[in-house]
């Protein structure tokens, strides 16, 4: 399974941005998904996780209801919607594929893709 993000890039107080994630491979299905971040010099931080029947979701507690993610099997596409976005946002985020929602949740995952780089302005 490969993983290509994008959508990253400088935004203001209170923006919007959507990141997505492209995978490939004829097993992505078989995997959950994830989106974490990393600022620097801090720890990678989990972020959201959904499956691909979009039916278990579940977000970091930092998030408090400003991210939305979703999985579109068709286009193999996850989109991490990012809504009044803080300068504490501002990392690399990364898209991650993992056996179960638990292993996404404690950062267990499988395949990662590469970072995108998120920054918001105060």
């Amino acid at each position: 399974v490969q993983l290509q993000a994008s959508g990253g890039g400088l935004v203001q107080t209170g923006g919007s941005l959507r990141l997505s994630c492209v995978a490939s491979g004829r097993t992505f299905s078989n995997y959950v998904m994830g989106w974490f971040r990393q600022a620097p010099g801090k720890d990678l931080e989990f972020v959201a996780t959904i499956n691909w029947s979009g039916v278990r979701e579940y977000y970091g507690d930092f998030v408090e209801g400003r991210f939305t993610i979703s999985a579109d099997t068709a286009k193999k596409t996850v989109t991490l919607e990012m809504n009044s976005l803080k300068p504490e946002d501002t990392a690399v985020y990364s898209c991650a594929a993992g056996s179960d929602t638990t292993d996404i949740i404690i950062g267990r995952a499988r395949y990662w893709g590469q970072g995108t780089l998120v920054t918001v302005s105060s």
